[in-house]
């Protein structure tokens, strides 16, 4: 079969790969300086204005959403894949330093509450996305330390300045309102930051190993079996999407607090999380009511007084059979495991209720219910999860992708994934298609028989090289489909995954479920705003829960069946 996709990235790409992998097998401190260069050079689709004097907000403000807020005090950043790595090394026990997190980005990190940031990585996936956003925000924070020393000193310190301010900086006044919002109470201090000193980042990393990430991944998994013995013993449906739909729609808490949560909603202090209440109330929006109260929980609980309900919302879980399984001294990776027998029809999202509860009732299976995992850390995961759980019956995959056909907030639904970490293209039988979502999304569209590329990181892609795959009908842009289906070749075939391949699944050899759901939350090639801009906020919640509700609605009705066939 000719192969349509490129053989390898684009040489600007490769040659950013090679630059800073080299330099990090040192086993000194690397400087972040020393890629800002070919950084620039690689003409990035997230970063394109990076050789510019004037700052590139979006890439700087994708890069503070995505690194803790301490990183404007951070020199060091060591990189390890467990607390024992970080012992191995002298570093110290990083868990007993100041845990610290980023808004945008799940990353289990440590502040010594000076210059140094620890951070436990899951696999070379995080590294493709730690340093390039590192020289990222160094080489933005530089620009405006530099164009801070050429304005008045006195700038900073004048409240009304604000239009000053901004033709300082050699920005809109509307860019330098985003910056604000991204930095909050910071947003002056960390200007008199930047005007005080340049920032010069080092980059440690401690273990490149393969073996020290499956020993991380070894260790997530112990942690969960800890929790869920069961589990071992039971056939599995594996699902990877994030830590909030799943319960939400099997076990309806919100749904049983809705007089709580629509009177915080109507008195919130957000004008539009009041406006839209409002709407939805007198029916004057065609969103979804559930959805709504799911997105106004999260926003009650934390409040100081609705705090308290998450011991109330965690209590209701687990007396359905739901167990959340935080983990721990590895990577930031929740998982949930979720026993069917357990859970009540009358509890459920209105749209799970049609469902034959009573049947279900007579299950022995698991859900596994994993937060999405970046990159390559998807195949260390679900390979982890296949040897030890007794028996898989369905693999099911939500996750966030850009888009180059649609737009933000439309579902894509695959067929056929190239895969850049092993350049594999994979063809299979995906088990949805785009009736199964549309009846469940409001405002984007649902796209099925699309062609996906997994690429290697966020600031890893070009627009010459993204438009090589436009060319060739790959229109879905994003990170873990190809790891999974790697990990998904070694469950069905008896040998390591091939590298430059054409990879067909026939249904018939498949034995089990497969289905891939993306949900567009950039468009890259259009002329608008990135994610640095901002996040989807509850809007990004229409296209999670109806390809949340597809999946539920596959998986439990083939569950049923299966239990109805073996009467």
């Amino acid at each position: 079969m000719e192969r349509t996709v490129p053989r390898t990235a684009s040489e600007e790409i490769e040659l950013y790969l090679r630059t800073y992998y080299s330099l990090l097998r040192s086993t000194d401190e690397v400087p972040v300086r020393a890629l800002e260069e070919v950084h620039q050079r690689t003409n990035s689709l997230l970063h394109p204005h990076a050789e510019t004097p004037a700052p590139d907000l979006n890439a700087f403000i994708y890069s503070i959403l995505r690194l803790p807020p301490c990183i404007v005090q951070v020199r060091r950043v060591l990189l390890g894949q467990s607390r024992q790595v970080f012992l191995h090394h002298s570093i110290g026990d990083v868990e007993t330093w100041q845990p610290v997190a980023a808004r945008a980005r799940r990353r289990r990190c440590f502040w010594d509450g000076d210059e140094t940031l620890a951070c436990y990585i899951a696999s070379r996936s995080d590294i493709d996305d730690i340093v390039p956003m590192l020289t990222a925000f160094q080489i933005e924070w530089n620009k405006i330390h530099t164009l801070l020393l050429e304005a008045d000193e006195n700038l900073l310190d004048d409240a009304t300045s604000t239009e000053k301010l901004a033709n300082a900086l050699r920005m809109s006044a509307d860019d330098l309102e985003r910056l604000k919002q991204a930095w909050g109470a910071d947003f002056l201090p960390n200007l008199r930051q930047a005007r005080k000193r340049k920032q010069r980042f080092f980059v440690r990393l401690l273990s490149g190993s393969l073996s020290e990430y499956r020993r991380a991944t070894h260790a997530w998994w112990e942690h969960i079996e800890q929790h869920a013995p069961r589990i071992l013993e039971r056939p599995v449906y594996f699902i990877s999407s994030n830590p909030h739909s799943l319960p939400n729609l099997l076990a309806g808490y919100a749904l049983r607090h809705e007089k709580t949560l629509s009177d915080f909603a109507a008195h919130a202090a957000d004008p539009l999380l009041r406006e839209e209440w409002k709407a939805i109330w007198q029916g004057n929006m065609p969103s979804s009511r559930e959805n709504f109260l799911y997105y106004v929980l999260k926003k009650y609980q934390n409040t100081p007084e609705g705090r308290a309900t998450r011991d109330g919302q965690l209590a209701h879980e687990a007396a359905l059979g739901i167990t959340r399984i935080p983990s721990e001294h590895s990577f930031d990776l929740e998982a949930q495991a979720i026993e069917i027998r357990r859970l009540r029809g009358q509890f459920v999202d209105p749209r799970l209720r049609d469902l034959p509860w009573e049947q279900l009732a007579e299950s022995d299976a698991f859900i596994l219910n994993i937060d999405y995992p970046l990159g390559l850390a998807a195949y260390h995961v679900l390979s982890q999860v296949a040897e030890r759980v007794g028996e898989v019956r369905g693999v099911y995959i939500m996750g966030k992708a850009a888009t180059l056909n649609g737009a933000v907030g439309d579902v894509m639904i695959p067929n056929v994934v190239h895969d850049e970490h092993s350049r594999n293209t994979y063809l299979f039988p995906n088990a949805f298609s785009a009736h199964d979502v549309s009846p469940y999304l409001v405002y984007g569209t649902v796209l099925d028989n699309q062609k996906a590329v997994t690429v290697r990181g966020t600031f890893l892609q070009t627009a010459g090289y993204m438009g090589v795959f436009y060319r060739e009908g790959y229109t879905d842009i994003e990170m873990e489909a190809g790891p999974y289906l790697s990990a998904i070749y070694e469950m069905v075939r008896p040998k390591r995954y091939p590298v430059d391949e054409i990879v067909h699944f026939p249904l018939a050899r498949l034995p089990f479920d497969l289905g891939i759901i993306h949900y567009a939350s950039d468009t890259p090639l259009s002329k608008g705003k990135n994610l640095g801009a901002g996040s989807l906020s509850y809007y990004g919640m229409d296209p999670t829960y109806a390809a949340a509700v597809a999946i539920l609605r596959r998986l439990l009705s083939r569950e049923a069946e299966r239990i109805v066939k073996r009467k």
